[in-house]
């Protein structure tokens, strides 16, 4: 018995002692994690940081970023702020916000299951983001430890006890960063809006709720895509919150923006804000709020400011048609450019104009075309080429500057059988062409001919190894984006092109050359130079030797015109057709630059094009800002060949080859066959075209010649219609009225041709022009054609299936 005392008094004395560890373990715990916390009665006092400072290359000042709450901080009461604004935030930031104790623990047991998962969630409720973005230290705010979460929880729990749900939710809109250097909703509105924040409607308010959670990845100045795709993520909870209804999300998912900004003292704006955007990605918003930094950009503000000037002053000459004695009613309606340049060699961007006027709502100047996503037109047509180039280097293709192509009327058939008829900007077809002429004078349908023959994830390839990232979603891209059919952002476009001018090698875009503290300690230094070879040297070459070919572009930009530089330069156009872009991107070995003319809000121009709205622009700035500087030639690299060509057919010359020129080739690649296009018949010279060219020719009236001793026959085809295409028939019009003209290509002369609608005779055509008039009749209906040459041969050509409908 007395054992078993004793056995029981000191289990008593270690389960004492144990209690009291615990207890004493939980007492040093929480002065632990108390130790140093802000009282909730301070919530409203926080330390000001020091500013940051954004200086240009040379020094000169471009902005000084105010401390966090200061300058673009203006706070607002709930009752100025619109009940959309505070139901987007709720269902977006804290869904149970007004029933959680500060803290939602099955949001953070989801969170932590979703990183466990590998994934990547928060869980913090708006009380818990409060007190992290007012009462934390800028390297505590940062901190991804449990000893910082758990003093998190803490705070949020009692602030919840010591303010109402309205005081900590009017704290929170009234702190909360926004990105654009605006801290609170009434600074945000003004920053994106130009308004007050009460005048915000429905979309608007799904758009600001969605920035706090990544306000450099959501800019609608530099992201509107995002933007928009953040916006509708909102939406969408707040429909599921019961908030709104599902017609009213659709509504404010179409509605446009209209952005704008309220002016302050900043120079370049759009760069300024591109840079802070770069810092928030590189640095981590709490860096960047702590203040203290002096950021040195690559820019040259003179340069940018005389870019700027001259942007405003040629979309003035636009609006009063002074290029064009002809004016449309109301003006050519352009009101937006952007421009960029930058050093090839390095990738440092020297200048950026986002737009003529940042603070003008009028024409959303705050959207930075620099970064916006556009249709980039013919501009893109050299990446084709210089894909095709390198095919033929490599040995995979036989696409060189001689190479001849028919610029004549061609159908493709896309991916969803519906045929596609490229047109040239100015209707005219051309016949055969050299690939040198067809792509210094823009020709569209000899661009598409070489991209269906290299496919389109050549061209693709090619544009993800030079920095465009647009072309990655492979059910939007088909042959059309060798028009322009893309999107593209100026800035990474012309960061391509610096390619071609420094022999090869793919450039990223570089705005900060270095950040220090306020001792001047570097933080953090961006690399710079010229990365990795994305293009064969000779390649890079041959692009720059064409698009700096003056008379190769004669046929359709003239002689002397503006894209001519008092120094040696290759540059290119791009036109949408629907008038909506215009480009220029032009370089000589020491800059780059890129301009783009149109409306921010995608309004289309008055037939504005890049000869008329970009180039002037592009000659005046690279003029300016190269003056006084000696011009360059560019770089022959090793491995090419001249040789003497004819100069219609791209072979070497036969005796009557009229004229002839010396093209520059890769090596391996030069052509070993001579020319058959000009044959001489009774003293005569007479120019041989292949049979799908002798429909143009018989429209020009070119002299045919006779027939002699005729080849066997090896080619019949239906040129028109086109396969897939689809007919409707005009009620209001007479049925005998509504015809089409079918067209039949031949290499030779035949006897007959017997053309065939589903399989039964429709036609019997005797001679050339082999042609029939084809009253349009209601259905699916196939075509085809049986030719019989001189010498007996029969020849069957492919079927060709149309829709007809009423």
């Amino acid at each position: 018995m007395k054992a078993n005392r004793l056995l029981k008094t000191h289990a008593a004395r270690i389960l004492v002692i144990l209690c009291a560890l615990i207890l004493l373990g939980g007492v040093g715990l929480c002065l632990w994690l108390c130790a140093g916390l802000p009282a909730p009665d301070d919530l409203s006092a926080y330390t000001s940081a020091p500013s940051s400072k954004i200086y240009d290359r040379h020094g000169q000042l471009l902005f000084e970023m105010p401390p966090p709450y200061t300058g673009s901080h203006t706070p607002a009461t709930l009752a100025d702020i619109p009940p959309y604004l505070i139901q987007a935030t709720i269902a977006t930031e804290d869904a149970t916000f007004y029933s959680n104790p500060g803290m939602d623990l099955q949001g953070i047991l989801r969170a932590v299951w979703i990183n466990v998962q590998g994934g990547e969630a928060g869980g913090s409720t708006i009380t818990q983001q409060l007190v992290r973005t007012v009462m934390f230290s800028a390297d505590e705010r940062v901190e991804r430890t449990l000893y910082r979460k758990l003093r998190e929880l803490i705070l949020a729990i009692r602030i919840t006890r010591r303010y109402t749900k309205d005081e900590i939710l009017t704290l929170y809109l009234n702190e909360t960063y926004y990105g654009n250097m605006a801290y609170g909703v009434e600074a945000a509105a003004h920053a994106y809006f130009g308004k007050s924040a009460r005048d915000l409607d429905l979309a608007e308010c799904a758009l600001l709720a969605g920035l706090p959670q990544t306000p450099a990845l959501y800019n609608p100045l530099e992201a509107l895509d995002a933007a928009k795709a953040r916006q509708a993520v909102v939406l969408d909870l707040m429909v599921k919150q019961g908030y709104i209804s599902e017609p009213d999300a659709a509504l404010a998912i179409a509605e446009p923006l209209d952005l704008a900004a309220a002016p302050f003292p900043i120079r370049a704006p759009h760069f300024v804000m591109f840079v802070r955007s770069q810092l928030e990605r590189e640095l981590g918003l709490a860096r960047i709020q702590a203040g203290g930094l002096n950021v040195y950009t690559t820019l040259d503000l003179d340069l940018t400011d005389t870019a700027r000037d001259s942007i405003r002053h040629h979309l003035e000459l636009l609006a009063v048609c002074h290029y064009d004695p002809v004016c449309p009613p109301g003006g050519r309606n352009v009101r937006n450019a952007a421009l960029v340049a930058l050093d090839p060699q390095t990738g440092d961007v020297v200048a950026m104009v986002g737009s003529p006027d940042y603070f003008s709502a009028r024409i959303a100047g705050a959207v930075n075309g620099a970064t916006a996503l556009r249709q980039p037109g013919s501009s893109i047509k050299p990446l084709t080429y210089a894909a095709a180039f390198e095919q033929a280097a490599l040995g995979q293709g036989d696409f060189t500057p001689a190479t001849m192509l028919l610029d004549v009327r061609t159908a493709f058939v896309t991916r969803e059988g519906t045929p596609y008829v490229p047109l040239n900007y100015d209707l005219v077809f051309r016949g055969p062409v050299r690939v040198r002429e067809a792509l210094a004078s823009s020709y569209n349908l000899v661009a598409i001919k070489v991209l269906d023959a290299i496919g389109v994830e050549a061209l693709t390839g090619m544009a993800r190894r030079l920095g465009i990232t647009t072309f990655d979603d492979p059910d939007r891209i088909g042959l059309a984006i060798g028009l322009g059919g893309g999107e593209v952002r100026l800035l990474e476009l012309t960061a391509a092109y610096a390619a071609f001018a420094n022999g090869g090698y793919a450039v990223q875009p570089r705005v900060i050359r270095r950040v220090e503290d306020a001792d001047g300690a570097l933080i953090w230094e961006p690399p710079g130079g010229m990365g990795e070879r994305a293009l064969d040297a000779r390649v890079a070459y041959l692009i720059t030797d064409i698009l700096s070919d003056d008379l190769a572009r004669i046929p359709t930009f003239g002689e002397g015109s503006v894209l001519n530089l008092s120094r040696p330069a290759a540059v290119k156009t791009g036109t949408t057709t629907d008038f909506r872009d215009n480009w220029t991107v032009g370089y000589t070995p020491e800059l780059v630059v890129g301009v783009w003319v149109g409306n921010a809000d995608n309004e289309t121009m008055k037939e504005v094009t890049g000869i008329t709205g970009a180039a002037p622009i592009w000659h005046d700035v690279m003029e300016a800002a190269l003056k006084g500087q000696p011009g360059h030639n560019f770089e022959r690299p090793a491995g090419l060949v001249d040789v003497e060509v004819c100069a219609l057919s791209g072979e070497l010359p036969e005796p009557d080859c009229p004229h002839r020129i010396v093209e520059t080739f890769i090596a391996g690649t030069e052509p070993d066959a001579v020319c058959t296009m000009h044959q001489r018949i009774d003293g005569i010279v007479y120019t041989i075209l292949p049979p799908e060219a002798q429909a143009w020719a018989r429209e020009r009236n070119l002299p045919q010649p006779p027939i002699q001793n005729p080849q066997p026959a090896t080619h019949l085809r239906i040129t028109s219609p086109d396969t897939g295409a689809v007919y409707r028939i005009d009620p209001a019009q007479p049925r005998e009225m509504q015809k089409i003209n079918i067209f039949i290509a031949v290499d030779t002369h035949f006897k007959q041709i017997k053309l065939l609608i589903d399989n039964s005779p429709l036609a019997t055509l005797i001679a050339p022009p082999y042609t029939h008039l084809w009253q349009l009749e209601p259905g699916i209906h196939t075509f085809s054609a049986v030719g019989r040459a001189p010498d007996g041969m029969e020849i069957v050509s492919d079927s060709v299936t149309i829709d007809v409908r009423e």
